[in-house]
């Protein structure tokens, strides 16, 4: 099915249709890394509620976007990066809510884990003026106020973390029968939108740290310098030294763009590593352990049973 005009403006030239019906279109974006799905529902004329499915390492839209969307992203699980136009970065992750205006921000999202699932409500301002005013007569929702109270952020998103609210609106949805689903949708949409209309100045503080590229980029090359040192003994200090960055800083920034301390994402990772071994290959277990840093295969076998659920002889019996 080809894509419109206006499917490319929103998600860029590569973009293919999977599906399209009455009120639901499933949009995917394949590219080197591997492959975005996102499965769109028309709630209400101008605005979407839309369930991102990604597993990719970035996604990235040739085209500009239509300037006057406001997306309200919620995170379910993995992190995404966000670029602002200043080139600086934060992190939106599990179960905090990102607030920004679609075409005030990078036209590329990387995701620091390879995935990333969640909920995007999209609302078209040149859509949706006037179509609300009779379901909203009784609700205390004001969409110019809405639209002014974010544009004057002055900052590209706005971040809430994770909170009361926020889980109770948005838990729900991943989990929706089909039978009620429609009107659920609209709904859940004004309940957001009430809650968002709610908040109050003082509650819209950036709750999120943005980080120069510099930093970003430093913490990158960290990772990148532990994932293929498996077998070597690396303190925390030593990186602080190597990469000339504060200690405390380093920690704190590593946590933010990968979702964990950095030795519980090396830990996390050798894991993997060592089940995709064990499953591939017909190395012995003590050979596995040493390769990835371990002199006590006692050890190795639980921290792998810590991460992976059960111990490597087991794991290797059932797969």
């Amino acid at each position: 099915m080809r894509a419109t005009h206006r499917d490319k403006q929103l998600y860029g030239n590569q973009v293919d249709i999977i599906r399209r019906d009455d009120d639901c279109t499933i949009y995917r974006i394949n590219n080197s890394k591997g492959y975005v799905v996102m499965t769109s529902y028309s709630v209400f004329p101008g605005i979407e509620l839309i369930y991102n499915d990604v597993h990719t390492q970035w996604v990235s839209v040739d085209i500009d976007p239509p300037k006057n969307i406001l997306e309200i992203n919620h995170c379910r699980e993995g992190i995404i990066e966000c670029e602002s136009k200043k080139g600086d970065y934060l992190y939106l992750s599990k179960g905090n809510l990102a607030i920004n205006f679609k075409n005030s921000t990078s036209n590329s999202s990387n995701f620091p884990l390879n995935h990333f699932h969640g909920i995007t409500v999209a609302v078209d301002f040149d859509k949706i003026h006037g179509y609300l005013s009779c379901i909203l007569e009784e609700v205390s929702v004001n969409l110019s106020g809405l639209k002014s109270k974010f544009c004057e952020n002055s900052r590209e998103f706005l971040v809430i973390r994770e909170n009361q609210s926020i889980e109770h609106i948005f838990s729900e949805l991943y989990a929706v029968s089909e039978k009620i689903r429609k009107g659920y949708y609209k709904v859940k949409v004004l309940e957001l939108l009430l809650f968002l209309s709610s908040l109050e100045q003082e509650e819209l503080k950036q709750s999120k740290k943005y980080y120069s590229k510099r930093q970003v980029n430093i913490i990158k090359e960290i990772k990148k310098y532990l994932t293929i040192r498996l077998s070597e003994k690396i303190t925390l200090d030593q990186l602080s030294i190597q990469f000339k960055i504060p200690l405390t800083t380093m920690k704190l920034i590593f946590k933010e763009v990968y979702g964990k301390s950095i030795y519980s994402f090396i830990r996390t990772y050798k894991m993997q590593k060592a089940a995709e071994l064990l499953k591939n290959t017909d190395k012995e277990i003590n050979e596995i352990a040493a390769s990835l840093g371990y002199d006590n295969a006692s050890k190795f076998s639980e921290a792998f049973k810590k991460v992976i659920g059960v111990n490597p002889s087991v794991y290797r019996k059932n797969v």
